[in-house]
């Protein structure tokens, strides 16, 4: 479990370059905190005219599975007991809003329903019982929350949450089972996602899942610390506990198999191999660590066979599957070394089929688990693990690939489904 501590083990050679990381990110910082001043005196403004009261916005609103999202003026209800309503500023789009929004799983439909799980805000206002967060913090929503009482958020080894885990089942709020979201014309509920919904100028949210960020950090980049970053690193850090000198294969390069590629470089690994169907991506995880890449594509044999080439025929120390695919994920596990080899499993997977391995298997050694938020535990890790990538450890900024107004979100969705975007931030 990450221990809060500064998690990168560079080698000697690369020092100088931590060393202009740090004070090139504390620079950066400084002219964040500038930048965001003016949005903290709008902050206030806004806090004395709407706090406690129903406020009138722009969300992004799902009517149904792959339409395209429509932008329209909704109620946001004060906060209950428990709950923090923020402002959004900074959204972004992953690849499970994707699915979502497709329907590809029937029995999570859910609408009118409210998408959006990676975002950074201002808290505008806080419900009764809240005395962590207070008007004006900066923070990040998380989609799997830590409410520090239960078994599991007492427990080191697990990040689950009893009541405020990650649930895609979960269409509105844990006080009193009601939305927070109205149409503006009928009243109508419009059900929330992921514990977050963040496709919304304003969203209300269970205080365990918000977390608070150092205000002189700039918002924009942590937003990518709301999902897809801390699941990557997370589970290199957390999950896998890559070792320095050791051997990775990432299969599926999108923001979560960067990220993973982000963090096992950070932690020193010698070889890290990428597959991915898309050639493109190539450039972009050779910058993030990549050291090889392969397109299964163009093999005459099977991706594992290659890794294990590539390796002297042993195999990888840690696999990690980011797609979504069975098929993909017995390539994973294949592709670990015999008696030691880690899978660690971070792809959403929908459908009902099981995994694609038989119990024998397991007798050789290898091993495979699951990684949800990469281990994190979110109120209490992710504020020092986002001191760690403004002191270098990872560049939050290389994620952002495109930047859209978040009007435009359906060109935004467009660009993921295509295969052209790690990260479009959106600007509300």
């Amino acid at each position: 479990m990450y221990d809060g501590r500064f998690s990168v083990q560079f080698h000697a050679e690369k020092s100088s370059l931590v060393y202009i990381a740090f004070y090139s990110q504390e620079r950066n910082c400084a002219e964040a905190a500038a930048k965001t001043s003016e949005e903290r005196s709008k902050t206030a403004d806004m806090v004395n005219n709407t706090a406690g009261q129903v406020i009138t916005c722009k969300a992004a609103v799902a009517w149904g599975p792959g339409q395209p999202l429509v932008m329209e003026e909704i109620l946001v209800d004060p906060p209950q007991k428990m709950e923090v309503r923020m402002k959004v500023l900074f959204t972004s789009i992953c690849h499970t809003d994707l699915s979502a929004w497709k329907g590809e799983n029937e029995s999570q439909r859910a609408y009118p329903r409210i998408f959006g799980h990676e975002a950074s805000g201002i808290v505008e206002c806080v419900g009764e019982g809240v005395t962590d967060l207070k008007e004006g913090d900066h923070v990040v929503p998380i989609f799997n929350g830590e409410c520090g009482e239960c078994e599991y958020c007492r427990c080191e080894r697990t990040n689950m949450c009893r009541d405020y885990g990650v649930n895609p089942m979960k269409k509105a709020m844990v006080a009193d089972g009601r939305c927070r979201f109205r149409t503006k014309e009928t009243g109508e509920p419009i059900f929330h996602f992921l514990n977050t919904s963040t496709f919304s100028e304003f969203t209300v949210v269970e205080s365990a899942c918000v977390v608070k960020v150092d205000p002189s950090f700039p918002l924009e980049k942590m937003a990518m610390l709301s999902c897809g970053v801390s699941t990557g690193v997370g589970a290199a850090w957390n999950t896998a506990d890559v070792k320095a000198g050791s051997t990775v294969a990432i299969f599926g390069l999108g923001s979560v198999g960067l990220a993973v590629a982000a963090g096992a470089r950070a932690r020193g690994a010698s070889k890290i191999i990428g597959v991915d169907i898309n050639p493109a991506k190539f450039v972009k995880a050779q910058a993030l660590g990549i050291t090889d890449c392969i397109n299964p594509k163009e093999l005459e044999t099977a991706s594992h066979k290659e890794i294990k080439r590539l390796t002297g025929g042993g195999g990888v120390d840690y696999s990690f599957e980011c797609t979504g695919d069975l098929a993909v994920l017995r390539e994973a596990f294949l592709s670990a070394h015999l008696g030691w080899g880690l899978t660690v499993l971070l792809g959403i997977h929908p459908g009902p089929k099981m995994l694609p391995l038989h119990p024998m298997e397991l007798f050789n050694g290898q091993q495979i688990t699951g990684s949800v938020f990469g281990g994190f535990k979110g109120k209490t890790h992710i504020p020092r693990f986002a001191e760690d990538c403004m002191r270098g450890a990872v560049n939050l900024e290389e994620f952002i690939s495109h930047e859209l107004p978040f009007e435009k979100i359906n060109e935004a969705f467009q660009l993921l489904q295509g295969g052209e975007s790690l990260r479009c931030l959106m600007h509300l």
